[in-house]
Parts: structure tokens; C-alpha cells; sequence
């Protein structure tokens, strides 16, 4: 517990394109945007890379899961990144429930005034600033690190 009740942590929304980087401030209260990583063979690389750069004492990937409880495509996906930042960083990695935290990212950017298209670039960041947020209101109220642990010496299906 003690581990993820104070440090930077990041929170990293995966996408089949990009994966959006957020951070929160040492005493886990806001979190806000970092980058959009381009998806590529290295993206697990650039992420810890960022976690470096920001001191990050904890990754929380956003695991997408449909609204009915089942997993998606992207749900092995998000697996499989988690995974690899588990197996090439030192630091721990969880995997935390993301419902809707993309589909509530768009919306929050229509209400801005922007659209789909001059979203593109930043939603990811939004996207992972929401699961973030979520992710560290669920640890204000529990007292424990959300979601659940990657084991880095587990191999994925």
C-alpha cells in the first residue's frame, strides 16, 4: 500500500495508434496530460522513457472492458502493453478498469468546441488523464493501489 499512496504516477490509455500519456502530482490529486506516444514496437520503451523523466513510482494502464463485464479486442492489447512494461521497467505496473474513459474524452472535447478530427492528436492524452483521475479517486476512497498487479515474469497468451 504504501508504494502508491504518495509518488508521481502515470496513467496510459493503449490505442491501436497512440497511447496517451497522463501524470498526477506526487500527492495523487489531479491528474493531468503528458504526451501522445505513436504506437510502434517501441512505444512500451518511450512510456517508461517518460516514467523515467517524471519520477513515476507506479504505471496504471487502462484496461478496456466492455460495459457488459466482457473483454474487447483491445483488451489483450492493453494486456499485452502492460505486460511489456512490466517485463523491461522496474517499477509496478496495475491494470485498472477504463470503461468509457475515451468515449467520456471525446465528449469533453466536443463540449470544448473541438472536433473529432482536431481532437485526434490530444485525445489519447484526455482519455488517460480520465482513467487516471478515476484510477486515484478509487485509492483516496479504498486506501489501497486500484486495479490489479502485472506480474513481469508472467508471459502473456
Amino acid at each position: 500500500m504504501s508504494d502508491f499512496r504518495r509518488g508521481v504516477r502515470l496513467g496510459i490509455d493503449v490505442g491501436k495508434a497512440r497511447v496517451g500519456v497522463a501524470r498526477c502530482d506526487p500527492d495523487g490529486l489531479l491528474a493531468t496530460p503528458v504526451e501522445t506516444v505513436a504506437r510502434a514496437e517501441d512505444s512500451p520503451q518511450r512510456v517508461l522513457a517518460i516514467a523515467q523523466e517524471e519520477n513515476a513510482t507506479a504505471l496504471y494502464v487502462g484496461l478496456p472492458i466492455s460495459l457488459n463485464g466482457n473483454e474487447t479486442s483491445s483488451t489483450q492489447d492493453a494486456r499485452e502493453f502492460a505486460q511489456a512494461l512490466a517485463t523491461s521497467g522496474s517499477l509496478p505496473v496495475r491494470l485498472v478498469d477504463e470503461r468509457l474513459s475515451t468515449v467520456s474524452a471525446h465528449a469533453a472535447l466536443r463540449r470544448s468546441g473541438r472536433s473529432q478530427r482536431s481532437s485526434r492528436g490530444i485525445v489519447d492524452q484526455v482519455a488517460a488523464v480520465i482513467l487516471l483521475q478515476n484510477a486515484l479517486d478509487v485509492e483516496k476512497q479504498t486506501g489501497r493501489a486500484p486495479g490489479t498487479p502485472v506480474d513481469p515474469d508472467q508471459e502473456t497468451d
